[in-house]
């Protein structure tokens, strides 16, 4: 059993914009989060402001990306029979949806930004091959991490950086169960955003969440572009469709605000 205590996994370009999965262009509004801005007519101040905006309209696209993922495994078969004698992993999965529509609706009604991006291109073998799915999940979770962590680094207030760990720290939950999931399915190994196949064994094999070497929210947006692009998503070979429709979340587990 391997732990990766690296506080960065490289990847490689070409890997990145074939795997990743986790943001969209076009998402334009002004950002009105609790502490951010605050009327500076400086430079640094509209540069602040421009980054925090990109940063959420990444995530809104990340987080619509994901209920929309979470919601084509609930409703395919390997859910309902690949996971039939898993009632925990099906909890998981509806909690991990659930969760993401919760952060989804955080992000838009807080900052005033709109859903730009509602239909997104997968893998051939999304929803229906059990190691393509949970390689996808799996990347994609890595890439949530990832650009979560940037805002942690880079939001111009302690509101947001805050908003950005809490969220950070549930994405890398989803990931280790995604891992945990694999394992149910007589997985030996997930590939994620490194590229390189890993041991299921321990699902939680990383000490410190990794960046990917990723630096501004800009790599994310163009490695994004096979999920929600597509010309993209056809030059990388991602022939499965899905659209996202919003979810009723379960309100338990809605604790932003504490």
């Amino acid at each position: 059993m391997a732990i990766e205590t690296s506080l960065d996994l490289p990847v490689d370009r070409r890997g990145f914009l074939t795997r990743a999965g986790l943001v969209g262009a076009g998402v334009v509004g002004g950002v009105m989060l609790a502490g951010c801005g605050g009327g500076s007519s400086s430079n640094a101040s509209a540069q602040s402001s421009a980054n925090d905006t990109a940063i959420i309209s990444a995530a809104i696209i990340a987080e619509t990306l994901a209920v929309t993922t979470y919601t084509g495994i609930i409703n395919s078969t390997l859910f309902t029979t690949g996971l039939a004698a898993h009632t925990d992993d099906q909890a998981y999965l509806t909690a991990a949806q659930s969760e993401e529509q919760i952060h989804l609706n955080a992000l838009t009604a807080a900052s005033g930004l709109s859903i730009g991006t509602t239909l997104f291109y997968y893998p051939t073998g999304m929803f229906s091959d059990p190691q393509v799915t949970i390689n996808t999940l799996v990347t994609l979770e890595d890439a949530f991490v990832a650009a979560y962590l940037l805002g942690v680094q880079q939001f111009s207030t302690a509101n947001l950086r805050l908003l950005a760990a809490r969220i950070m720290g549930n994405e890398s939950e989803h990931r280790t169960l995604a891992r945990v999931i694999a394992g149910d399915f007589n997985l030996s190994t997930t590939t994620g955003l490194s590229g390189s196949a890993i041991s299921v064994s321990p699902p939680n094999n990383y000490a410190y969440e990794p960046t990917f070497n990723l630096s501004a929210i800009s790599q994310a947006v163009t490695a994004l572009k096979p999920f929600f692009d597509a010309t993209a998503a056809a030059a990388a070979g991602n022939t499965v469709t899905a659209s996202y429709v919003a979810v009723t979340p379960n309100s338990a587990l809605n604790d932003i605000n504490s």
